[in-house]
């Protein structure tokens, strides 16, 4: 796009929460390059000009721990959900291996279009493509280049009954991340799936290629009891445990569904810094098996939330919100305002900025990757918890990633959605099903 994009008469929600009224906020050449009193900023010749009318103008949002590809393919079932890391991981993986990278790439392509819409502008893949893992990666990237969005992907690698196959899968992530090291928009990070279904071999071989590569780590960090009940018994360790012996915690990694953790483990991951995906939904879905979310908000941790590949990032904002005002209600949580704005917008921005080395939102000097809602916030000063609500349950107006406008007033810029939609859903008649 040439010339500037310019916002006028916006009301900013920062990533500190708070909010005002009566700005413009210049975007060019990728970043954040004025953000002044809306009077002070004339329109000028060759401006792409936003009258915003007063609506909001906050940071992306950024999914942390996705399957964009794999949860279609994921059983919908409460009862088959909570049968993981057995029945449900295996059928998962199984169908996973069927599909091929122009497969993979459908579904991907849909599913960031979707996200966009959404108001995201960051998402972290966890792919699960054992049949192809350096294909399926390449494919994801492929969607994520045509489409706009930013992407850092890994693939979610387990340990198979035949020897040498998972290290081979680790090393085509691998050259996936060589491959995509200075890319603007797009990155690789090591991934496996979680410490049930890892032997120590391959976890040494995770770590070092992740050392090697200085890149980031990806991983679930412990879905339910029974993912703990099998590390435990398989390894003799529990799982925080075991992955810090291995180096795998730290500024670098990005643990998901931290659902089994006990206040000494909570205290453990923010004193390493590892980023929290957490998922609010499943708080709600099961009675957590360790401290849950109180555990984990019991210490100063990153934090940030994800979708897991099912359903929303607005459905997890929605959930995070119930869990947040439960706990603040019996007395278990002291600010609930300042965490939601931490799980919203200081978590994600502090993982974009790991993986890409620049602060991304509504700041003078940042990545432009902003979203214009649907909603006029009704205070100044800092912002709520309901002010929260109001903006970001509205619609989405605009998603722009690096400058570059991926959605103008709710449509897809440049592609058409139903047509994205349409192929994913060709793809999932033929492979939805075991």
């Amino acid at each position: 796009m040439e010339g500037r994009l310019l916002f006028k008469n916006c009301s900013l929600v920062r990533t500190d929460g708070r909010a005002r009224g009566g700005w413009a906020v210049v975007i060019d050449q990728g970043r954040v390059q004025q953000i002044s009193p809306d009077g002070e900023v004339p329109v000028l010749p060759g401006d792409w000009h936003v009258d915003c009318q007063g609506r909001a103008l906050l940071p992306g949002r950024v999914d942390c721990h996705t399957h964009l590809v794999n949860g279609p393919l994921s059983p919908r079932s409460a009862d088959a959900l909570v049968q993981l890391p057995a029945t449900r991981a295996l059928l998962q993986y199984d169908l996973d291996a069927k599909l091929t990278a122009g497969e993979v790439e459908v579904l991907a392509a849909h599913a960031i279009a979707r996200a966009l819409r959404d108001g995201v502008t960051f998402v972290n893949e966890h792919l699960h493509c054992p049949g192809d893992v350096e294909g399926g990666l390449e494919a994801v990237a492929r969607a994520a280049e045509l489409l706009g969005i930013r992407l850092v992907a890994s693939h979610a690698t387990r340990d198979g009954a035949t020897p040498g196959v998972a290290a081979a899968q680790v090393e085509s992530n691998a050259r996936f991340v060589e491959r995509y090291q200075a890319h603007s928009t797009v990155r690789g990070g090591i991934g496996f799936e979680a410490s049930y279904c890892v032997a120590d071999a391959l976890l040494e071989t995770v770590s070092k290629t992740r050392d090697r590569l200085h890149c980031t780590a990806h991983f679930h960090l412990g879905e339910n009891e029974l993912d703990l009940t099998v590390t435990y018994g398989r390894f003799g360790r529990r799982i925080v445990e075991r992955l810090e012996e291995a180096g795998l915690l730290g500024l670098h990694a990005v643990g998901a569904y931290a659902r089994v953790l006990d206040r000494t483990e909570s205290q453990t991951i923010a004193s390493t810094q590892t980023l929290l995906a957490l998922h609010a939904r499943a708080e709600l879905l099961w009675e957590a098996g360790g401290g849950g979310f109180q555990a984990v908000l019991g210490y100063p941790n990153q934090v940030g939330l994800g979708s897991g590949g099912q359903g929303s990032l607005h459905d997890e904002w929605l959930a995070a919100l119930s869990g947040v005002v439960r706990l603040s209600r019996l007395g278990r949580l002291l600010d609930p305002d300042g965490l939601m704005v931490q799980l919203c917008f200081e978590g994600p921005v502090e993982l974009a900025s790991r993986v890409f080395g620049n602060a991304s939102g509504v700041e003078v000097g940042a990545v432009a990757d902003v979203v214009l809602y649907d909603a006029i916030p009704d205070c100044e000063g800092e912002a709520s918890v309901g002010t929260l609500w109001r903006v970001l349950e509205a619609p989405v107006a605009w998603t722009v990633v690096g400058g570059r406008v991926a959605v103008r007033e709710g449509q897809l810029l440049g592609h058409d959605y139903l047509e994205l939609a349409r192929e994913a859903a060709r793809v999932l008649s033929l492979r939805g099903k075991p």
